[in-house]
């Protein structure tokens, strides 16, 4: 319990000091990328990301080269709103409206810390909505309570795994997981503990997109979504999804 405290009391003094740096979170209330079709899609700030993420800097599809320059503008501030202004973009959003957080960055808090205020302010926000996300922040016990929270709340965060048998540790939390793939994979197979993985619609067909498929909205599913790996830095991202063989 002592420690407990002590790290909450960290957590704090660390988002305190974040109000001071005032990272900015982007809403594109109408996306022009065809993987999500045209639903609102959010951009928040580069420091939101884990450095325990492999990805980072080392295959992000994220550093592609338009989205990347747009990611950069929003971490230098130079886009985006403050957290109130965009927690009240979030609330006027039609009713039922999907919507996906994050085409970059993650959610909100320093690297790791995941920022368990703001998280519970953007489910109370995404209220009749039909938000979704992934995060890479650790599955700490402290993240998995506010995560948890967050699905139960309608606004669905997905674990994010670098691999098959990353997916069946995140699968064990009771959370929806999504996974990184191997270039080459099949449509649908199975990690080593049984757990059933389907790849991502929008990533077989070119006419299907998020706006009409929805899966990984939905916090109540079975099975694990897979998304082979993509964008200019592929190379590298299939190193990490290979790292089950």
């Amino acid at each position: 319990h002592h420690c407990l405290a002590i790290a909450n009391c960290l957590n704090r003094i660390i988002n305190l000091h974040l109000i001071g740096v005032t990272m900015k979170t982007h809403l594109t209330k109408v996306s022009s990328n065809k993987k999500t079709g045209p639903i609102p899609v959010t951009t928040s700030s580069r420091e939101t990301c884990p450095d325990s993420c492999p990805l980072k800097k080392n295959g992000c599809y994220a550093d592609n080269y338009h989205l990347g320059m747009h990611w950069d503008k929003v971490t230098e501030g130079a886009r985006g709103s403050d957290w109130s202004e965009f927690l009240a973009e979030i609330k006027s959003l039609p009713r039922h409206q999907l919507w996906r957080h994050n085409q970059a960055g993650d959610l909100p808090g320093l690297g790791d810390n995941l920022d368990v205020v703001k998280l519970a302010e953007l489910t109370k926000a995404n209220k009749g909505k039909n938000g979704f996300t992934y995060t890479h922040k650790k599955p700490t016990e402290r993240n998995l309570r506010a995560i948890r929270a967050a699905n139960g709340g309608g606004f669905t965060i997905n674990l994010s795994a670098n691999d098959l048998a990353h997916a069946d540790k995140l699968a064990s939390y009771g959370v929806p997981v999504v996974t990184l793939l191997a270039e080459d994979s099949p449509k649908k197979q199975r990690t080593k503990n049984g757990r059933l993985v389907i790849t991502c619609p929008a990533q077989l067909s070119d006419k299907i997109n998020c706006a009409r498929c929805g899966l990984c909205a939905n916090a109540d599913r079975d099975y694990i979504i897979g998304f082979p790996v993509h964008g200019t830095a592929k190379k590298k991202a299939n190193i990490i999804a290979r790292a089950v063989a």
